[in-house]
Parts: C-alpha cells; structure tokens; sequence
C-alpha cells in the first residue's frame, strides 16, 4: 500500500497545515478534509520511495550460506577475506 503526503488548503490544525502521512490502498479515494480538524485538504505530488531488493545478496552472511568468498582491497594489490572460506589474504605476487 502506498503512502501518500496531504497538505492543508488554507490554515488549520497542526497536524495538517505542516503536511501528514497517510497510508492507503491503490483503490481508497483521496482525502478532502483533515481527519483531525475537517478543514481541506489536498494530495501532495511527491518522489517515490523505491526499495530495490538486491542489497541483502551482498552481506557476508548470505554470501558464506552459498559457499562463496568475499575479500576487499587492502591496498597495493593485496586483498583481504571479509566472508568465507578462502585464504586470508589474496596478493597478485
């Protein structure tokens, strides 16, 4: 379900006139009026938010649950072990 952002029309409460939160479902009508104080309100144009799932592939945790080893750059082509299970150090040597 989507969050979508309102703003008050003209002045009004607090909770409104500085703009709210409001969760709901794709086939919910939009509000009109502020469901503390009644006064006007508007939907609010914003940005998405979007979650791109990829980012728990890359922790050590899942990566060593797959048999894979991770290692990062330590510096003048040496490479350090950060998940796994392979040897410590890796050097172009």
């Amino acid at each position: 379900m989507p969050i979508y952002e309102y703003i008050a029309v003209a002045e009004s409460c607090s909770h409104c006139c500085d703009g709210f939160d409001q969760l709901q479902k794709l086939s919910d009508p939009q509000l009109s009026q502020c469901p503390r104080c009644g006064k006007a309100v508007q939907r609010k144009i914003s940005a998405p938010s979007v979650a791109i799932g990829g980012t728990h592939l890359t922790r050590e945790s899942h990566i060593e649950k797959h048999g894979f080893t991770q290692y990062r750059k330590a510096g003048g082509g040496v490479y350090e072990k950060t998940a796994g299970k392979g040897p410590d150090y890796i050097s172009g040597d």
